[in-house]
């Protein structure tokens, strides 16, 4: 009972004092919500089992090399850390979850994470802008295959039916596309990372 009593801030500062078991009230306490939050986007019980230790490894390295910022926000701090694990497990694997289709495509609807601070959330908006910017300045033909394809989903089938083309000039203008896009990118120094 004792435990509940002491702040996360205290607890880590404990740790940091050489109590080693100030670590496991903190994970202790917060397990089940760090748990549910990584098996919520993995769906398997073992990678959600490593993600959580890997998390906590790198909880406890940012902690030991003096990385971390104590603002009383411990339990957001560790869930972005999961959330970045999360989505290096899906890189890794080569398969990020799969978008809804429902409505206006957003890029980092696959990234959602209510515990991102507004920060975040402004920089996610900024990049989605300037994405949409820069897909508005390519010619009209790859645009449209862009859309289909990124946005909607659709096959080079699909969009070969849809438009009237071969699949491999629906394959010829993606290809277009995403080239125009780097060049632009490149040629702008513009960055779609947060």
């Amino acid at each position: 009972m004792r435990h509940e009593l002491i702040t996360d801030a205290a607890l880590v500062s404990n740790y940091l004092k050489g109590d080693e078991s100030a670590l496991s009230v903190l994970i202790h306490r917060h397990q089940q919500k760090i748990y549910s939050f990584i098996y919520s986007k993995v769906y398997d019980r073992d990678i959600t089992e490593d993600i959580f230790q890997d998390t906590f490894i790198k909880v406890i390295r940012t902690l030991k090399l003096g990385k971390y910022n104590e603002e009383g926000k411990f339990l957001p701090w560790v869930m972005r850390i999961a959330h970045n694990l999360i989505i290096d497990h899906f890189r890794k694997n080569s398969r990020m979850p799969k978008f809804d289709n429902s409505g206006e495509f957003s890029i980092f609807s696959v990234l959602s994470d209510s515990s991102l601070d507004a920060e975040k959330t402004i920089i996610k908006e900024q990049i989605e802008c300037d994405l949409r910017r820069l897909i508005d300045e390519l010619p009209d033909d790859q645009k449209d295959v862009l859309m289909m394809r990124m946005y909607q989903d659709m096959s080079f089938k699909e969009i070969s039916d849809k438009t009237g083309v071969s699949i491999n000039t629906a394959l010829g203008r993606m290809r277009y596309a995403l080239i125009n896009l780097r060049k632009v990118i490149d040629q702008k120094n513009i960055i779609l990372t947060n």
